[in-house]
């Protein structure tokens, strides 16, 4: 089994429940999640809307190939009603964006897909979450854990802002039931 670390955002309706929706669609095509992230609340980078996003980090296992795990990812985006990633190279709203962080400490560049995801290391919605749930995690590009890439992202002025404000977190969603993702309530921030 391989390990292998998404990130998930939405900005578009139930995004909580788009998220974890994508978590069990997921695992119905053999991507199980074992750890999920809190749900943080954020401004759209890359583009302007009035929608936040919600943005998580889940480790998983799969017997998937590296090809196989971003035709899972895609399917998933569409049956979820995405049918397109971006509009002549902008980005825009979404109800589900699903990318591949890591897989393993594999390094991979095709034309279709670049395993550690290639902006990484610029997004602190991505950092940010993924170093709450592995904080000791190495890049095997940069050589830095993921909390070094956090830190070095916000010494250069890159925290986390939505719409002006410190995130918006919403309680972790790491409990398993017969195959299915539910939430834990009652943690500090949960909504």
């Amino acid at each position: 089994m391989h390990s292998v670390f998404l990130a998930f955002g939405s900005n578009l309706g139930d995004r909580r429940q788009h998220i974890l929706g994508a978590v069990d669609r997921l695992a119905t095509l053999g991507v199980a999640m074992q750890q999920l992230s809190s749900m943080i609340e954020t401004a759209p980078v890359g583009f302007r809307s009035p929608n936040a996003f919600l943005n998580a980090v889940g480790l998983f296992t799969t017997a998937l190939t590296p090809e196989s795990l971003l035709a899972a990812t895609e399917q998933t985006e569409r049956l979820m009603g995405r049918t397109e990633k971006s509009r002549g190279g902008v980005y825009h709203d979404r109800i589900i964006d699903i990318d591949i962080l890591y897989y393993d400490s594999l390094t991979l560049h095709t034309p279709s897909l670049t395993i550690p995801h290639p902006h990484i290391s610029e997004r602190a919605f991505v950092l940010a979450p993924l170093a709450e749930i592995a904080p000791g995690h190495i890049d095997p590009v940069s050589g830095l854990t993921a909390a070094q890439m956090l830190a070095a992202l916000e010494a250069k002025g890159g925290a986390l802002e939505a719409k002006g404000r410190a995130p918006e977190v919403y309680g972790r969603s790491v409990e398993i039931k017969g195959g299915s993702v539910g939430t834990k309530r009652g943690a500090v921030g949960t909504k």
